[in-house]
């Protein structure tokens, strides 16, 4: 399970959601993939971007698959249940924690509302099975998990994710993993500063 925190490599997660939204509009589902999603602090972060930049309609329309493999730690319940100690939220923005936070019933711990929980699915995935969770995904996120791959199951999994988004859709990575050479074909990058990229074809 990759090591993540709350609003973690923010500018990557912006321009994803910015150039989504443009993308999916007037989409009647819009899906979202959040491949390697450790305990949830990257899936609530992005909630939190999306619910902030998009109208109602679109929001409701939303569905954002958090997925992870390891099942030892019970990943899933965490994520569930979308409670985190204070210390955790220190890198939230005051607006965004009294906004999406509620104080949860153990001390000095909050809760995401549900407005963001209610459009959270989490289950468990196997990144290496190379079988994409679902389709039709309008953004792919997947960050501090390539990077424990060899370069061959990089490549792999990348073409697995080129087969799960929709035409046009977006795929974000962490900064420190570049698009492979082979792919160079099936993904164009978006904007020069962050790895986002577009499926093409």
């Amino acid at each position: 399970m990759a090591f993540t925190f709350f609003m973690r490599d923010q500018p990557t997660l912006e321009h994803a959601v910015t150039h989504m939204i443009s993308y999916a509009s007037g989409r009647s589902r819009i899906k979202v993939w959040d491949a390697g999603c450790a305990l949830g602090q990257e899936t609530y972060t992005i909630a939190m971007i999306l619910a902030e930049r998009m109208n109602s309609f679109g929001f409701n329309n939303l569905q954002i698959d958090a997925t992870d493999y390891d099942s030892a730690n019970g990943f899933g319940d965490w994520v569930k249940n979308g409670v985190y100690h204070g210390d955790e939220l220190k890198r939230t923005p005051t607006e965004l924690l009294g906004k999406y936070f509620e104080p949860a019933e153990t001390p000095e711990h909050y809760r995401v509302i549900d407005r963001l929980r209610s459009r959270i699915r989490f289950s468990y995935h196997d990144l290496l099975s190379l079988k994409p969770h679902a389709s039709d995904y309008c953004l792919i996120v997947c960050k501090n998990v390539l990077l424990h791959f060899q370069q061959s199951q990089r490549v792999e999994v990348l073409g697995m994710f080129y087969r799960a988004l929709a035409p046009g859709g977006f795929l974000a990575c962490e900064n420190t993993q570049k698009m492979p050479q082979e792919l160079s074909g099936k993904f164009e990058r978006v904007v020069p500063e962050v790895q986002l990229f577009r499926k093409i074809g």
